[in-house]
Parts: structure tokens; sequence; C-alpha cells
């Protein structure tokens, strides 16, 4: 896999999916809408380790610097 995320992108991703599981924990939101972002925000934290998004692969998006 080449890395297609770049350290901004990283950052955003981590802290939306903070914000999430905060949400989540704190019963702001709940149910299965709570449970689609709770597997959404697991994805977000994946993604930002391994610096590989498959949707930006797929629209041929990178906001990786060039070396």
């Amino acid at each position: 896999m080449k890395k297609n995320m770049g350290s901004a992108d990283k950052i955003i991703r981590l802290i939306i999916a903070a914000i999430i599981v905060t949400l989540f924990f704190t019963n702001v939101i709940s149910g299965t809408l709570g449970i689609v972002l709770l597997i959404l925000s697991g994805v977000f934290v994946l993604t930002s380790f391994i610096s590989f998004c498959p949707l930006y692969t797929i629209f041929k998006f990178n906001t990786c610097p060039k070396k």
C-alpha cells in the first residue's frame, strides 16, 4: 500500500474519531446512528495509523506530500 494521507488529514481524522467516541460514551448519540458513527470512527483511526485510505485511491486523491 502506498501512503496517500498527509499529517493534517490524519490529525483531523483522529480528532473527529475522538469526538464521536466521546459523544457516544456520554450518550449524546445512541442507537443505530451511534453504532454506525462508532464504527466510522474506528475506520478513521485505522486509516490514520496506516496512512492509507482506500477511498482516496478510488477517487485518485492524495494528501501526502511529495518527496
